[in-house]
Parts: structure tokens; sequence; C-alpha cells
């Protein structure tokens, strides 16, 4: 259990010292993982900046992620939940159009340009506040990889255990301080866990 994310940012930063992770940049992804990248890209003398998606939700269930769009315009779809609920493909075109136009707004939001930082050949550690499908992180992970990074890791204080397996599929190492099989919701985890506005998620960056 965590305090908050401060708390969870400084547990993982600690762990990723000990394992003598190697980093140039940290990117965080707005909102939530801002105050838990911080620690970590203090710990690890690396620059912090973000990277950014937006997850598809399922129709009737927005907070059930059927993929998840890229701030690019890349997009990664959950086929075998959308064919377990039988996602209708309308509705995932036009939710790719409004998720992609969402976090290609996020990014400029933050860095003032739609462009990514500078990636290739840096030792690239992405942090989030949990991962529960992983949409998210896989579609951010994949932004990353496209850009050349000399490594890429993904680092989290929470995560379910099968998102933490599959997600090691997008990247060179996944480090998650806890994957308890009792995972229902990052939250559960967090004594405090409210929500992040983007004027307070910015003020943890680099500017």
């Amino acid at each position: 259990m965590f305090d908050d994310r401060t708390d969870a940012g400084e547990r993982l930063a600690a762990e990723l010292d000990r394992r003598g992770v190697d980093a140039d940049l940290v990117l965080g992804i707005p909102r939530g993982a801002l105050p838990v990248a911080r620690p970590v890209a203090d710990a690890l003398d690396a620059d912090l900046d973000v990277v950014v998606a937006s997850k598809i939700g399922a129709p009737g269930n927005p907070e059930l992620a059927i993929g998840a769009a890229a701030s690019d315009g890349a997009v990664w779809r959950n086929e075998g939940l959308i064919d377990r609920i039988g996602v209708p493909q309308d509705h995932i075109e036009r939710e790719r159009e409004v998720e992609v136009e969402a976090a290609r707004t996020k990014l400029e939001r933050y860095r003032g340009t739609s462009e990514l930082p500078e990636i290739e050949g840096k030792h690239v550690v992405v942090v989030d506040d949990g991962v529960a499908t992983g949409a998210t992180a896989r579609a951010c992970l994949r932004q990353v990889r496209e850009k050349d990074p000399a490594s890429l890791t993904l680092a989290v204080p929470i995560s379910s255990p099968d998102s933490a397996a599959d997600l090691r599929a997008e990247a060179d190492e996944v480090i998650a301080l806890e994957t308890p099989a009792t995972f229902r919701a990052v939250g559960q985890f967090y004594r405090q866990f409210g929500q992040v506005s983007d004027e307070e998620s910015m003020t943890y960056l680099d500017r």
C-alpha cells in the first residue's frame, strides 16, 4: 500500500537505483504519473518529460479500455477484448479519431509542440502510476520504441500480473514493485489517489 503518488515514486526510485537502471530521460504519462516520475528522474539524474496516449473506451463503459491512441496517430487495439464483447467497428473508428486528437492536444499543452522529446540513442524509462489493462502504457511504449532509444524500461509501482507480463513484449525491462493476485484497480493500492489536474501535473516537469 502506497501513501500517495509521491511515496510510490520515492519507493520506485529506490528500486530502480538499487537495480542500477541507467536513464537519460524519464517520461511520465500525464496526468497521474508525473508525481511518481519526479522522484524517479531525480534519483536517476535524468531529464523528466512526457509521452501521451489516450485510452479508447468500450461502448457504454468508457473506463474499460479496448485500446489506446497515441499522440502520433498510432493505435493499439485489444482484439481479444473487442471480439469478446462485440465492439462495433464504427465505434472504434469514431473513438480512435477523438482519442488521437485528445492525445495530440495534451502533448501540445504539456510540451508546446506535437513532437516528443529527443529519444534516439537515449536510455529511456517510461513511468506510470499503475497499470490495469495496460492499453495506455502499451501505446506509449510503442511510440517511444519507434524513436529508437538505446534502451526502454517501463517502471510502475503497481500492476495487474497479466498486464505486467504482456508488457514485457513492448519494453526491454518491466519493473513493477507489486503485481498482486488480488489486483482489481490501481487506486486500491493507494491511501490517497485523487485526480491530478494538468496544472498540478505540469509543475513536476523540467521547464
